[in-house]
């Protein structure tokens, strides 16, 4: 079985999860794109819900799959998430935003009452950070900006080369709120919550890719079948 077709499953058991009336986030990238194709499908066949685009990809994928859209304006909660992961680590932690959507899709998660991640099992990591970590940032004021992420680096015990993402023509990538993004290549990180405290209080990052405590299960697709590991909550959560 190829990863296309592991990404597929993992989408495939997601959406045993939605019921009728429900209200949900509609994830960006490659396994996230098999869940709105499997989505259109039910909703073809009657199913009821509506949906929260977390890009203007995943948008025009619910539109041609005729998954009925609204937006956060509109209503004040989503039921679920169903989006996919970079990397997610035993606590179900993960690193997001290799597709460049990682502020909508955070918007979003954090709006949700649950938050179910897909990907394949090769995504299971035991550290995050082999994957380069995303920090989205304003143009303005760059240099500074990238000092004191390399401050924050080092204060949280991690350091790595630190790249301006461009996109496949040459350019300088663009998000879809007009931002640039920043990867940077850490190996591995001690503590990803504490990364994530001070990577937030710099002023020009607006946002960055390490979701802590956002999901609540993962459904990862391999060789042997189909895992679902659920979070587990602290004592009196």
């Amino acid at each position: 079985m190829n990863m296309d077709q592991l990404k597929r499953q993992a989408a495939a058991r997601a959406l045993e999860e939605v019921r009728d009336g429900m209200q949900l986030g509609l994830g960006t990238g490659s396994t996230a794109k098999h869940f709105v194709e499997l989505l259109g499908e039910r909703v073809a066949a009657g199913l009821k819900v509506i949906g929260v685009p977390t890009s203007e990809a995943t948008r025009l994928d619910a539109v041609r799959c005729g998954v009925p859209l609204t937006t956060l304006d509109e209503i004040d909660h989503l039921d679920i998430t169903i989006d996919g992961a970079d990397e997610i680590d035993l606590a179900l932690n993960l690193i997001k935003g290799g597709g460049g959507a990682l502020l909508r899709e955070k918007i979003v998660a954090a709006a949700s009452d649950r938050m179910i991640v897909i990907a394949d099992d090769t995504k299971w990591v035991p550290t995050l950070g082999r994957f380069p970590l995303p920090v989205e940032v304003i143009p303005f004021g760059l240099g500074a900006t990238r000092r004191a992420i390399e401050k924050a680096f080092a204060e949280c015990g991690v350091s790595g080369q630190m790249a301006v993402r461009k996109a496949k023509e040459g350019h300088v990538f663009v998000t879809d709120g007009g931002h640039w993004i920043v990867d940077a290549q850490l190996g591995q990180i001690g503590d990803p919550a504490g990364l994530a405290s001070a990577l937030s209080a710099i002023p020009g990052v607006v946002e960055h890719g390490l979701f802590i405590g956002l999901a609540s299960s993962a459904v990862l697709a391999g060789g042997e079948g189909i895992r679902v590991i659920e979070r587990r909550k602290p004592k009196g959560d």
